[in-house]
């Protein structure tokens, strides 16, 4: 389940009228969630330029740490966008994800394709159920590991499989987007500008589903990871550029953003900046 928001949708007052609910029920709610978009998510995202230019950070990243020929696996991997084109590179790949409509779409497009990707209809808090040869490494592109519950979990099921020094790349939903905070706070809704900053997980709403997710900033991540694995790289996505929802201004007004895109590339990897931006891309290596 690959997660980017493509409109400006007001979560906060869906927040307020939901009881308590479960991690059962959220991760429900969540794979049903993709499911229901799965027909229409290639078109949503496929026709996004920002989401595209933050997908091909992650694939040059995997591609120049790991050779070609390695065995990799794809956490949440969506209609199969990542896998098709990592397939296509060289690499063995294995596909996850819960929602079973998403890996019937990962699957036509495999075959469509002509490539050989494995694919298992299973969430990431599942890896104990993935029955596989190690991996030289695993990637997870636009926000699925937001949208788990027990992270720590996760982290020791990735070191189980993974063979040492192998690599774990992610790009991750952020804590601290500057884009966001300013449109919501200059719009006078706070509570929606700071929305991320929220520390559990929170109802995003997906058509007429709920996406269930959590925000992180680097170091609050990579602390569920740190006893298995070390920090070998970070840095931010769509740090001066806008996050994808706002890519109908970014169609619009091209020319004025290339100078941020020229920014998010000079200084997305500086301290401090590197914990902002949409989202971040962050590489640990197994201990």
């Amino acid at each position: 389940m690959q997660f980017s928001k493509i409109k400006i949708q007001d979560s906060t007052s869906r927040a307020n009228l939901m009881p308590a609910i479960n991690s059962a029920q959220k991760f429900s709610d969540t794979a049903r969630a993709f499911d229901r978009v799965a027909s229409e998510y290639d078109g949503a995202l496929g026709n996004n330029a920002l989401v595209q230019k933050m997908r091909a950070r992650l694939i040059e990243k995997v591609t120049r740490e790991v050779p070609r020929g390695a065995r990799l696996l794809d956490l949440g991997c969506g209609t199969g966008l990542d896998a098709l084109d990592l397939a296509q590179r060289g690499y063995a790949v294995t596909a996850i994800d819960s929602a079973r409509g998403m890996i019937e779409r990962t699957r036509a497009r495999i075959n469509k394709a002509g490539v050989q990707v494995t694919t298992f209809p299973i969430g990431i808090h599942e890896l104990e159920k993935l029955n596989a040869d190690p991996f030289d490494a695993i990637y997870s592109n636009l926000g699925p590991l937001n949208c788990v519950a027990d992270l720590r979990a996760v982290a020791q099921h990735c070191a189980r499989v993974l063979n040492p020094r192998g690599k774990l790349i992610a790009s991750v939903i952020g804590r601290y987007c500057p884009w966001e905070i300013a449109l919501y706070a200059a719009r006078g809704n706070f509570r929606r500008a700071f929305l991320r900053w929220t520390r559990d997980r929170v109802p995003v709403p997906l058509g007429d589903e709920t996406i269930w997710t959590r925000y992180y900033s680097p170091r609050e991540f990579y602390r569920a990871f740190e006893t298995e694995f070390e920090l070998s790289a970070l840095r931010a996505l769509a740090l001066f550029m806008p996050p994808p929802y706002l890519v109908h201004a970014y169609a619009r007004h091209r020319a004025l953003f290339a100078p941020l895109e020229f920014l998010d590339n000079l200084f997305a990897g500086a301290p401090r900046l590197q914990n902002c931006g949409d989202h971040f891309l962050i590489t640990l290596t197994k201990r």
